[in-house]
């Protein structure tokens, strides 16, 4: 269904500067991964997967259709890298995937009969603690 080696080949990296404490390996390393996609420049999904696409990950993405996912939590920038195609993946799998129609089932007739009779008799006891209307 998805070709993930083609996928991953039009993926764009960019290592940065990690933010955070750390001292002078921070201020010399760049071990934080930034990933980035163009949705609509992609050959690998179809107009109507990218339509899909486009409309569930809507709030992630920027003005040029462009969704950006980036990854510091380890120091080294591989195992960052790796993380950050994993939590893509995922996530455009996840975007794919159509829900299903829901079907609507019908109220048994005994329900429906159980529910009335016990409207009766609630409203049978409620007129039941009123006082007799005396002629």
């Amino acid at each position: 269904m998805l070709n993930e080696e083609t996928l991953l080949q039009e993926l764009n990296f960019k290592a940065i500067r990690s933010s955070g404490s750390g001292g002078q390996h921070v201020n010399k390393v760049a071990s934080k991964v930034e990933l980035s996609f163009n949705i609509e420049k992609s050959l690998v999904f179809s107009d109507e997967q990218k339509a899909l696409l486009l409309n569930k990950l809507q709030n992630r993405l920027t003005k040029e259709g462009v969704l950006i996912l980036q990854c510091d939590t380890n120091r080294s920038q591989h195992k960052n890298k790796a993380l950050v195609v994993k939590r893509f993946l995922e996530l455009i799998k996840s975007a794919l995937v159509k829900p299903k129609k829901r079907i609507p089932t019908k109220i048994p007739k005994a329900v429906i009969k159980k529910r009335l009779k016990d409207k009766r008799k609630l409203s049978d006891k409620k007129v039941n603690r009123k006082p007799p209307q005396l002629p």
